[in-house]
């Protein structure tokens, strides 16, 4: 059972990885399947099915495909849920989802995992659960943690990639980190930034706590250097 009850109009972080830490993306392939899902499964509408059914008939799937298939529905979509921020590492994910309808981010996280784990599977050649366990959630209902929380998702959780004890000894080399986080393709950092726009993401409350790219540029500045800042980002890291 569940511990956190999900309500409309909350914030919530949302993550999960792969069974026994496994990679769940191998490829950039993947990664693109995983983001057209985050974008065409957030509708009320939508069937965990329809990827399957778009690459079937167009021999493949890519964003302007699926943009295409949403102009010649002529309805209006009816998102489940605000996508604020996304991170896809390679044996985990992490979101930033805001409940946009009742029962809106357990249905779409439903179409999402089971969407996702079909594909991995046949594309693999498996059998299975492929994420450990039910996803899992964390409410954000403070301001303060939110801006600590995205910048966990877009920098600190990319960034260890470059430091891997990064959890434990902090960031050691500042410009390192940044810059890979800025050129990091699978993370929201860059539409924070301002330096690339996506179809996927609606900023919401964070588009009012960062205004502009520099606001956000200038939050990521003061919390990394320093370690009392970092601490209250920490215990985010998933074991």
């Amino acid at each position: 059972m569940r511990k956190i009850h999900f309500a409309k109009n909350n914030i919530y972080h949302i993550y999960n990885r792969g069974v026994e830490k496994r990679d769940v993306f191998m490829n950039e392939n993947d990664r693109w399947r995983f983001l057209q899902a985050l974008f065409l499964f957030n509708n009320s509408e939508a069937s965990h099915k329809l990827l399957w059914d778009l690459e079937r008939l167009h021999k493949g799937v890519n964003f302007k495909v699926i943009k295409d298939y949403i102009k010649t529905q002529g309805t209006v979509r009816q998102p489940l849920v605000r996508v604020l921020a996304d991170c896809l590492m390679p044996n985990h994910y992490h979101l930033i989802l805001e409940e946009l309808e009742e029962g809106g981010i357990t249905k779409f996280m439903h179409k999402l995992g089971t969407g996702y784990t079909g594909y991995f599977n046949k594309k693999y050649k498996r059998v299975g659960g492929l994420f450990q366990g039910t996803f899992k959630a964390k409410s954000v209902d403070d301001d303060l943690y939110l801006q600590y929380l995205l910048v966990y998702i877009n920098v600190m959780n990319p960034g260890q990639l470059v430091e891997p004890d990064l959890k434990e000894q902090g960031v050691k080399d500042l410009d390192a980190i940044l810059d890979f986080a800025a050129e990091f393709p699978w993370s929201t950092h860059k539409e924070y930034l301002g330096t690339r726009e996506s179809i996927i993401v609606d900023k919401g409350v964070l588009g009012t706590l960062f205004p502009s790219g520099e606001s956000y540029r200038e939050f990521v500045h003061a919390v990394l250097p320093q370690q009392n800042e970092f601490e209250k980002i920490s215990h985010l890291f998933l074991e």
